[in-house]
């Protein structure tokens, strides 16, 4: 009895009480947020659980309940399952693949009787460990081909099988394990190829239409092909430590495409971006003949970066007009200004601004915001669930819940850097990402500066896969955290 005791007093010792505060302080703001979203004038009784706020008490409650399990679990036993969670939840979301039932066009929940449970939200976690288990191996290394090929099919499995479920927003989510990547060695050049791409992406697509200085050329892929150049000359200046052909990279491509450009205006009309491409492919070249000269292997990563990069702006293109949804493609264009629809695609986030508008600085009190009472924000009670924050407690409520935010990103950040072994490093950087990835698209989309996909803001949006997913997510690493003397032992 008295070991018994100890063990205990060791494991209440252990737990990082601040980060559970936190957890708690996220868990009754957001029931608050739930309730005012979907509160409607005269109903009487909150607490019943035939109304979201009522059943978002029983998420709650399952959830601290659900959580107190995880924390008596033996810390080592995440360790050891690692792989066997994750290929149990990859069965699920292949399985939920081919499921009969859709709700809203998608096929990424399970109907158990009363009970629908998303698999997608628990995968998270599952392949969290999946990665902690295999990155925290003995003589991983990230810059080995194998070990990294093997650390990307982890993270896009799941990715890919939520995908072919028709739920793009959720899949999205596993891109925020490149953020762990990146802590563990990655390069950033890997990184910095993925920020590049969303940007040819946001250019090619927003200028796409737009004729520069009344030439037969696309302003879009002119500053596409121009950023291309600019960004492998960069590469050749920092990684192959040569500024003189760095120099010279800029000086031939800009200058010969700003001189047909002229040739074009003035003389004989055509596409110049025929002749940036051929630029690109004398680059390609000069770049391989670099290599082979000079013995130097980053001539031929960066030429591989600059094919890649103009396959990417063609392949997102067609991607663009001929693959995305009619009403992905208008979400694009609603976000990148190209459209204005206030009554169709950018609707949501069009009442969503109103309604944070509409609270000001102190807002307009608990069970009072209108726009949200009157209904005019679709599904404010799930994906745009912040914007009833920004109504009823006003800018200082908004302020102080995002501020909870950080605070939690910021704990799981020095929790996750005290880790003794790189089993709970990965595991805990793999939380952060997740969070962070959730918490800046989901109040971006909200604001309408991220594309709207559908995404739940963690505690805050009303269900209970999503709660007990990041449950999940959260009390596993405190649990592997209590745990990190012992594995240091």
């Amino acid at each position: 009895m008295a070991q018994v005791a100890d063990k205990k007093t060791g494991l209440l010792g252990s737990l990082d009480w601040w980060t559970i505060i936190i957890y708690i302080a996220l868990l009754t703001f957001g029931w608050i947020s739930v309730c005012g979203a979907s509160y409607t004038f005269g109903e009487t009784d909150i607490f019943s659980t035939s109304t979201p706020s009522g059943m978002q008490i029983v998420w709650i409650g399952t959830s601290l309940c659900l959580g107190m399990v995880l924390l008596l679990l033996d810390h080592r036993m995440y360790d050891t399952f690692a792989y066997v969670i994750f290929a149990i939840l990859l069965l699920l979301l292949f399985a939920t693949i081919f499921n009969p039932h859709q709700i809203k066009g998608s096929r990424s929940w399970l109907v158990l009787g009363p009970l629908r449970l998303q698999p997608a939200e628990f995968a998270k976690f599952a392949t969290a460990l999946a990665l902690a288990k295999f990155m925290g191996s003995y003589g991983y290394n990230i810059y080995k081909v194998r070990d990294f090929c093997i650390t990307l099919a982890i993270a896009l499995t799941p990715m890919l099988f939520i995908i072919m479920q028709r739920e793009t927003g959720s899949a999205l989510v596993y891109l925020a394990f490149f953020l762990v990547f990146y802590r563990e060695g990655m390069a950033g050049s890997v990184l910095f190829t993925g920020v590049a791409a969303v940007v040819y992406f946001v250019v090619g697509i927003k200028f796409a239409d737009s004729l520069l200085w009344e030439t037969p050329t696309s302003l879009g892929r002119f500053w596409v092909f121009l950023l291309i150049h600019l960004f492998t000359a960069g590469m050749v200046g920092i990684y192959c430590k040569n500024r003189n052909k760095a120099l010279y990279l800029v000086l031939v491509n800009v200058g010969l495409a700003l001189l047909f450009l002229l040739f074009s205006k003035y003389v004989i009309p055509f596409d110049i971006t025929w002749v940036q491409l051929i630029l690109s492919l004398f680059t390609v070249g000069y770049l391989i003949w670099s290599g082979v000269g000079e013995r130097i292997r980053n001539y031929y990563l960066i030429s591989v970066f600059t094919i890649g990069s103009v396959a990417f702006y063609y392949s997102a293109d067609y991607v663009q007009n001929n693959v995305f949804e009619p009403h992905q493609r208008k979400r694009v264009e609603v976000l990148l200004g190209l459209v204005e629809d206030k009554n169709d695609a950018g609707y949501n986030v069009y009442q969503s601004q109103i309604a944070i508008g509409s609270g000001g600085l102190k807002g307009k009190g608990f069970l009072n915001g209108t726009q949200t009472k009157l209904r005019f924000v679709p599904e404010q009670h799930t994906d745009f669930i912040f914007c009833t924050v920004g109504e009823e407690e006003g800018f200082l409520g908004s302020a102080s819940v995002l501020l909870l935010f950080l605070a939690l990103i910021l704990r799981l950040i020095y929790l996750a850097e005290r880790q003794p072994t790189a089993f709970g490093r990965v595991y805990g950087y793999s939380v952060l990402s997740i969070f962070l990835f959730h918490v800046f698209i989901n109040v971006g989309m909200v604001l309408g500066l991220t594309p709207v996909i559908g995404i739940p803001l963690p505690f805050f949006s009303y269900g209970g896969s999503s709660l007990w997913g990041f449950t999940f997510l959260l009390f596993i690493f405190l649990r592997i955290d209590a745990g990190r003397n012992s594995s240091r032992a």
